[in-house]
């Protein structure tokens, strides 16, 4: 029987899985098997930063001279495509089969691949991997007119990226509003505001019907269900992501909307864990299965399954926190507001800020600022606290959150 725990998935949260055993004390075999080539990167950079200034070098978690003295194996461009659970082993993409002792499961996610006619034509891409970022880089640089699929984080970081390129941008957002699975309306509003005044055409309630050829293999525009067509010589498709959970409901592994597992991160199988983008956790008082695509919740369960695989569980009960740059427009998000029934709005697109405090029964759930840094880092602590923060309490201190801080350390 080894004692090797084998980590299935590069990205932030197997490789923070393995930095965080060495750091705890772990002292057997630790090896990553990773899909993509090359040493394991960070991902946010991607759809704003790298298209501007492309250094893969600058993307790296860290070099070659980490892993090696730090022994931590990487098997690059390889993918589990096989479990076997009663062996404990696992089988690759190459054939090759290797045991664990501990299995982590930290596959991520993958783009939705919308069913439109069209959709293989040239100039119609993706954004999810390094390669995806180069192409799309190259592809920018040699065209005049985008269309983007999808008014979510990753499809507005590009379009704000891309109009201040100056490409003619059109967005074509299938709901009634922006980042609606994420943020409130208020923070729609505000984001549907400043992308239409830097010059994007955004499409609200617009559904993508075909990807139009131009007669050479290329794309040449989107029809919308309405029938209308959009002129483009380049479309990115950005309409949310899969969790890669197939190995593991071929192994027999409870699978709903990711890999399911306990506030311990643990599979039913107590040789498997699942963590980060791939993993459905219960959260909150109700114990609610949810699953979160961030860099926080993929860094903290990393560390937190690091600390019970080396004897020291501890229930993972970390608030999620969320950022995306579009522009000059920083937004944050602290807590989970989906569900908010009451919201306190301070700042607007005319004060270049925003900061929307989110209720529910009662209490503060979540709050969302764009370029207000100050309220962020605030509400990251309120939150935070075992006591709920009531929607009195804070009315009481004129809905200050940087006041309410100082007042609770001062308590302390």
């Amino acid at each position: 029987m080894t004692d090797r725990i084998l980590i299935a998935g590069s990205g932030q949260a197997g490789f923070q899985t393995a930095a965080s055993l060495r750091q705890d004390g772990f002292e057997s075999e630790i090896l990553i098997i990773g899909e993509e080539p090359g040493l394991p990167y960070q991902r946010p950079p991607l759809s704003k930063g790298y298209i501007k200034d492309p250094n893969p070098d600058r993307l790296l978690f860290r070099n070659a001279d980490f892993f090696e003295k730090n022994r931590i194996g990487l098997e690059d461009g390889r993918t589990v495509t096989g479990i076997d659970r009663a062996d404990r082993t696992v089988t690759l993409s190459n054939g090759r089969t290797i045991a664990y002792g501990h299995l982590v499961l930290a596959t991520g996610t993958r783009n939705r691949r919308l069913p439109l006619p069209g959709i293989d034509l040239d100039n119609v891409v993706g954004l999810r991997t390094l390669a995806d970022a180069e192409n799309l880089r190259e592809r920018l640089a040699g065209a005049s007119r985008l269309v983007v699929v999808g008014g979510g984080f990753i499809g507005l970081e590009v379009a704000a990226t891309a109009r201040a390129a100056g490409l003619h941008v059109t967005v074509l957002e299938a709901t009634a509003r922006l980042m609606s699975r994420v943020v409130s309306p208020p923070v729609s509003e505000y984001f549907y505001a400043v992308h239409t005044a830097s010059g994007v055409d955004v499409r609200l309630n617009s559904l993508a019907r075909a990807i139009l050829d131009d007669g050479a293999g290329k794309a040449g525009g989107v029809e919308t269900a309405e029938g209308e067509r959009i002129p483009a010589d380049l479309v990115l498709i950005s309409a949310g992501v899969i969790p890669n959970a197939e190995i593991a409901e071929a192994a027999g592994l409870y699978v709903h909307d990711g890999v399911r597992v306990d506030d311990l991160l643990a599979t039913e199988d107590p040789a498997i864990s699942a963590i980060g983008d791939c993993a459905s956790f219960p959260f909150g008082q109700e114990g609610l299965q949810i699953r979160l695509e961030s860099v926080q919740n993929a860094i903290d369960q990393a560390k937190c399954l690091s600390r019970r695989l080396v004897g020291h569980p501890e229930r993972y009960d970390k608030l999620p926190w969320f950022w995306s740059d579009q522009g000059p427009h920083k937004l944050q998000i602290a807590g989970l507001t989906a569900g908010a029934d009451h919201h306190e709005i301070r700042g607007g697109v005319d004060d270049g800020k925003l900061s929307v405090q989110c209720f529910r029964l009662g209490e503060l759930i979540g709050v969302e600022t764009v370029n207000v840094p100050g309220d962020h880092m605030a509400a990251r602590r309120l939150l935070s606290q075992p006591t709920p923060l009531t929607l009195e309490a804070v009315q009481a201190s004129g809905f200050d959150l940087a006041a309410l801080m100082k007042a609770g350390a001062s308590r302390g």
